[in-house]
């Protein structure tokens, strides 16, 4: 009889724990709820964060090569014909390089005179990111975005090779 009467209150410890146990997943389903959008929001800034530093260097790298492309030679009439096709062509050379992750940059390439008698072309590059942003952004994450990523490059240029 003894063996028995043991059996019986390990039926009621086994049913306790399981009743525990049941209750217990509800509980987990409830924290995870809970902590589940806090992590979301925080791998989904690092992703977009990282996408805004990713095409701000892009467009540092495309601002530093459309001034090197102003440095080759351009036929031209003059001297201010000369700066203005090199100016194009500094264009041209910048918007190739952000051709693959931000497709609407716009760029301007302005001449004007630096130091004592040389000239300079500034290529100067924006994305209104707010408009196009690479990502959708999250309405908390709103306010931490900037509105408009930017970068410009300068070259100088001898005015006895402009021409």
């Amino acid at each position: 009889m003894k063996p028995l009467d043991t059996a019986r209150p390990r039926r009621q410890r086994h049913s306790v724990h399981l009743r525990r146990t049941q209750a217990q997943r509800g509980a987990t389903a409830i924290e995870f709820a809970l902590v589940f959008p806090l992590f979301f929001m925080i791998l989904y800034a690092i992703i977009t964060f990282s996408l805004i530093l990713v095409a701000q260097q892009n467009l540092t790298l495309a601002a530093s090569e459309g001034a090197r492309a102003a440095l080759n030679w351009q036929t031209s009439t003059s001297v201010d014909d000369a700066l203005t096709n090199r100016g194009n062509a500094a264009c041209v050379a910048a918007k190739q390089m952000t051709a693959t992750l931000v497709k609407s940059a716009d760029c301007t390439a302005t001449p004007s005179q630096c130091g004592t008698g040389m000239r300079c072309v500034t290529v100067q590059l924006s994305y209104d990111y707010q408009t196009n942003p690479l990502v959708p952004t999250l309405p908390l994450l709103g306010f931490a975005v900037p509105a408009r990523l930017s970068s410009s490059a300068t070259v100088q240029l001898n005015p006895e090779n402009i021409q």
